[in-house]
């Protein structure tokens, strides 16, 4: 099989004219693996097709939401029906509290939630939040978590794991990143030490608990465990980014499997069944500092607009209805990248396989990958070639080493023996160069 993408690429030129980079959010570009995006004309089930007539078996999934696949007939319906009594009001509906009470009765750690439009703004607010509930300054990240593209949290590590962050972008003042300590993802002792240094100066620790943003990478275990018992030795507030693993590295996220209770936590992605939505929520004494209940203020036009409403609640009633569902899609993940592991080893590479719940990444590396300088040490020329000789056969896989791919319940065992059939072809490829 071989694809044509002559349309998407005059497609491509034209939305340079009067889009930055053609794009709507970078990654899309295909700027780091080279060539030309296809441009999406529609997507049914686990498939896409482009505007030249290609089909592909889709493992981006829209970067997370799309959990039960493209236009399921019931999220469609629900969609229609919502539209049909109007797309926004800017007033309270019915909708907005039956999917936040679907939440917190699936998600223990969070006793209330408010809705925004999208993982972004609510980690944006969440921050806001901590720093006023506990009167202090600073928060941590980690390096390698993604927490959306405002100021605060653009930040990259300095010339030391203890130093203050730097900027990651041209405008954003040095004077927004200063307040961001950034430390290792993995490392227990050196976070340790920062709160041994600073403690009574940090609100919050804010993490991806099973980080995404630069490829998927697992707790060590019993490491959430201790940034759970640091963050309350010393009183700040811990904050799980779970708007990729909420719903995907199980049913209550990440920290349902982990057994961990954050304080609060941010949501996106399959809450709004494939429209623009996030989330913040957690202990009530926490939310009830947000406006109008307390003084911490955040608004928003469309937050809690009912199409999104209306998706959600359908997606989270789909996914809770059937018995074992996340445990075929969890397997059907395992045998993915137990046959493309195979294929790998078949010709002579030993990569390293990641993968929990519905979510999973290969590293183009022989090293153990548990943070981000071990993840940059991956080997971005092999995986831009794989991708393109998986893209020529129609596995549409995330167009970057530092992605994660996801599965839906859409996804077949036909989808699964034809993606390894393909890494086959691709790892044969690799071999002759």
């Amino acid at each position: 099989m071989s694809i044509h993408l002559e349309k998407s690429a005059a497609a491509f030129a034209e939305a340079k004219q009067y889009i930055p980079g053609g794009v709507n959010s970078p990654v899309r570009s295909f700027r780091g693996v080279g060539g030309t995006p296809p441009f999406i004309a529609s997507g049914l089930g686990s498939h896409l097709t482009d505007i030249d007539g290609n089909s592909y078996i889709d493992y981006v999934g829209s970067w997370g939401p799309m959990i039960l696949g493209h236009a399921h007939p019931a999220v469609v319906h629900a969609l229609q029906e919502a539209a049909t009594r109007g797309t926004s009001y800017g007033a309270p509906t019915l909708w907005e509290t039956e999917l936040a009470r679907m939440i917190t009765r699936i998600v223990p750690s969070i006793e209330m939630i408010r809705m925004v439009n999208s993982g972004t703004e609510a980690t944006m607010s969440v921050l806001r939040l901590a720093r006023a509930y506990t009167g202090r300054n600073k928060v941590i990240k980690f390096a390698g978590c993604y927490h959306g593209h405002h100021d605060s949290l653009l930040v990259k590590a300095g010339s030391g794991a203890l130093t203050f962050g730097t900027p990651d972008s041209p405008g954003v003042p040095g004077s927004v990143a200063a307040g961001t300590i950034t430390v290792p993802y993995n490392d227990a002792e050196l976070l340790a030490e920062v709160f041994v240094r600073q403690g009574e100066d940090i609100a919050a620790v804010i993490i991806e608990p099973v980080p995404g943003n630069m490829g998927l990478v697992l707790p060590k275990p019993g490491y959430l465990e201790q940034v759970r018992k640091i963050t309350a030795d010393y009183g700040a507030l811990l904050i799980f980014d779970e708007v990729m693993s909420g719903f995907r590295a199980a049913f209550g996220g990440a920290q349902a499997v982990y057994g961990i209770c954050p304080d609060l936590t941010c949501l996106g992605k399959v809450i709004g069944g494939g429209l623009p939505v996030g989330a913040y929520g957690g202990r009530r004494e926490i939310m009830e500092q947000v406006s109008p209940a307390g003084p911490v203020y955040q608004a928003g036009t469309l937050s809690g607009n009912p199409l999104a409403m209306a998706a959600g609640i359908t997606t989270l009633n789909i996914l809770a209805a059937e018995p074992g569902l996340y445990q075929r899609m969890a397997a059907l993940t395992q045998r993915m990248c137990d046959g493309i592991r195979a294929e790998a080893e078949k010709y002579g590479f030993h990569f390293q396989f990641h993968n929990i719940g519905t979510m999973f990444c290969t590293f183009f590396s022989d090293q153990e990958v548990v943070d981000y300088e071990t993840a940059k040490k991956s080997n971005i020329d092999v995986f831009n070639r794989y991708f393109h000789f998986m893209l020529e056969q129609g596995i549409y896989l995330a167009p970057s080493q530092f992605e994660t791919g996801f599965m839906s319940i859409a996804h077949t065992v036909e989808d699964i023996e034809a993606t390894i059939a393909a890494s086959s072809v691709a790892f044969q490829k690799l071999a002759q160069r």
